[in-house]
């Protein structure tokens, strides 16, 4: 017998928490942050309190309530005895989104992680160069240990602990050596072991395949034992990598279940490749008069790559923020492809080097930093890499004019849109031609409204769901990832929606 439940993700976008199990062996396929239910409660100013571990998210049923996790991070007055226990051999991951990996840190650490050597670096990058408390840790973290009687956690341990990790492909020597590299902070770290996936032993036959998704390293699994289970992750088949989904696709033909993402599964199609966002962005850069800013989400390298190659064919310089350059760098360790070349690295005005920038970008990248007053002499020779988090720094460039363009994805929360009417407010009082959304009035709020043909979505469409559906022909359909499972039922009669812990045995 095979038991599927869905811990969390099945009528939400994200959150993905998805728990297989077949003669006694569990697998958890992926172990996301929901980023809408933490949003009831938390925003950039009200956040869960690292001090208090996992009570808060625990006591706001955030996350799954069973013995799975860390025991460093339970507090006095968070009880959990009552809670049953769950047997999680391995967590495969689909990709380096944090509503697919967020709260993997939280997990039990004898738990080891499988997933695509891109998606490894991706996050041992954000490891090393994010603040953000229990997000970033999924693959090493810092022992709390208990105050006073227990009810909140100090970290006064000088090191780093790693989980155990496994690839889904052969890896290079740099990438170990670059998982085996501290570039934290000065304490110690005591790193665990990166083995190839092959050589988990496994009741499960474990076949992965990488597709297309806005970010790279992105992989699909195939689960086969008394039954053969297919799961997506998040895919498309509009990107550059199109062939990869179609060769999962065709490779799951048959399963007995898929477990699908549904992210556009009730929204109207439009035409939309990463072809039709570089020929409206290089048009829009060929008009343009003054300095270039595109924005477009820090983890979207293919995106990344099309305002280089628009760059260099406009015969303008590319620049980039150091965390880009970062990861840009621990992508080189997985692949061994070079991405840096040819980019410059802003120099924002701050105190202090981060240790990462001391420990790595200063030691392995061949490259000078450009000055704020450097831009500002020249600024038609520029494309400025920068989102709403980067866009304090206009007050040291210091301009007046030019061309802003949005190509990322459009917010679909009212929180993400009193972003939009911030960044509004920061273009407009810079005089930026704003290219890719404009904000109006709408139900008595200004609210961003979206240009078509500059952003291609990460996820699969409507149509495209459809033939992948068809073409799989599963005997049971499980959606995930999507915010109207019912599209599905109405869609295909073979489709179960799950609720929150619900129990489907096959």
């Amino acid at each position: 017998m095979t038991t599927i439940k869905i811990f969390d993700g099945n009528d939400t976008i994200g959150g993905n928490k998805i728990y297989v199990e077949e003669k006694d062996e569990g697998i958890l396929l992926d172990f996301g942050m929901n980023f809408k239910k933490y949003g009831y409660f938390f925003q950039e100013y009200i956040s869960p309190r690292s001090t208090r571990g996992i009570y808060d998210l625990f006591y706001l049923n955030l996350i799954p309530k069973y013995k799975i996790y860390r025991k460093d991070i339970i507090t006095s007055d968070c009880d959990i005895s009552s809670f049953p226990n769950l047997n999680i051999n391995a967590i495969l991951l689909s990709h380096a989104h944090m509503d697919h990996f967020g709260n993997i840190g939280l997990l039990n650490p004898d738990i080891p992680i499988g997933a695509s050597p891109i998606t490894l670096a991706l996050l041992k990058g954000f490891f090393d160069s994010a603040s953000v408390k229990l997000g970033p840790d999924a693959i090493y973290y810092s022992k709390r240990t208990p105050k006073g009687d227990g009810r909140t956690l100090e970290s006064k341990t000088n090191t780093y602990y790693g989980r155990d990790l496994m690839c889904t492909e052969e890896f290079q020597d740099s990438l170990l050596e670059f998982m085996e590299l501290n570039a934290k902070s000065k304490k110690n770290l005591n790193y665990g072991n990166l083995s190839h996936l092959d050589d988990f032993s496994s009741k499960f036959e474990i076949n992965s395949f990488e597709v297309d998704h806005s970010i790279f390293g992105a992989t699909a699994y195939i689960l086969s034992g008394d039954n053969s289970i297919a799961y997506t992750g998040d895919f498309r088949l509009h990107g550059k990598n199109a062939r990869k989904s179609e060769n999962f696709i065709n490779e799951a033909k048959n399963a007995s279940v898929l477990i699908i993402e549904g992210t556009r599964a009730a929204r109207k199609d439009i035409e939309e490749s990463e072809d039709t966002v570089y020929e409206n962005c290089l048009k829009e850069v060929e008009n343009s008069k003054g300095l270039v800013i595109a924005d477009f989400s820090a983890r979207n390298f293919e995106r990344l790559e099309i305002f280089k190659k628009i760059a260099k064919k406009v015969g303008k310089n590319l620049v980039i923020t150091s965390k880009d350059a970062y990861l840009l760098n621990a992508l080189k360790k997985a692949d061994g492809i070079d991405r840096i070349e040819d980019m410059l690295i802003y120099k924002d005005l701050r105190s202090s080097t981060r240790y990462w920038e001391d420990t790595i970008l200063a030691k392995e990248i061949d490259f000078n930093y450009l000055e704020p007053i450097t831009i500002s002499n020249n600024p038609n020779s520029y494309i400025l890499c920068f989102s709403l988090f980067d866009i304090k720094n206009l007050l040291d460039i210091k301009i007046k004019g030019g061309t802003y363009i949005y190509s990322s994805s459009e917010a679909f929360e009212e929180e993400s849109e009193f972003d939009f009417a911030r960044l509004y407010y920061w273009l407009k009082f810079f005089e930026f031609k704003i290219i890719g959304f404009d904000m109006i009035e709408e139900e008595n709020r200004i609210k961003p409204q979206f240009m078509k043909g500059y952003h291609a979505s990460g996820h699969v469409s409507k149509s495209d769901l459809i033939k992948a559906v068809e073409t799989i022909d599963p005997d049971i359909i499980i959606p995930v990832h999507t915010d109207n499972p019912k599209w599905f039922s109405e869609n295909f009669e073979n489709a179960i929606l799950l609720k929150d812990n619900e129990v489907f045995n096959i």
